[in-house]
């Protein structure tokens, strides 16, 4: 008898799905679900109580991420000082969704704004040191306006 096909992608994931390291991942769980409405799916956590995987559910996506394990090179933002990455979120509201942000502890990094692109966006930082970008489409641009909001974005007509 011949087991049935496994899935190479599961269901509920993505190509592309985010990784974080947190000093403190259960308390990173605790402030996503507070600041994104994150859905806990799963935890795994290892004989020193530390979580090595965890998974939640922000809208339609997944995120995983695990305690630092600097042993294993493993270490969150904070500890390198910051990260490059930044996570970007479409949301319903993106006022709403960086006043509740900011109400679990989030800092706020660039307050909302109509941007030339045509979304209404902001940046955030959790508590871990993670950066967040938040959006809400709110008009269409024609690639001709796009361009030529950003150069007089920058200052070159």
């Amino acid at each position: 008898m011949s087991q049935p096909a496994v899935k190479p992608i599961p269901d509920g994931m993505h190509s592309l799905t985010p990784h974080l390291v947190c000093a403190g991942a259960a308390d990173a769980i605790a402030f996503y679900v507070k600041a994104f409405n994150a859905v806990e799916l799963s935890r795994l956590p290892g004989p020193d109580g530390k979580l090595m995987h965890a998974m939640v559910r922000i809208g339609d996506s997944i995120l995983m991420l695990n305690d630092e394990y600097p042993e294993h090179g493993m270490v969150g933002a904070k500890a390198l000082k910051g990260s490059p990455v930044t996570l970007h979120m479409y949301v319903e509201n993106t006022d709403a969704m960086v006043a509740q942000a900011t109400a679990a502890g989030a800092t706020v990094k660039m307050a909302p704004a109509d941007m030339f692109w045509g979304d209404r966006y902001a940046q955030l930082e959790d508590p871990f040191g993670h950066r967040w970008s938040v959006a809400t489409h709110i008009r269409d641009v024609k690639p001709e306006e796009y361009e030529q909001a950003m150069r007089e974005s920058a200052g070159t007509h």
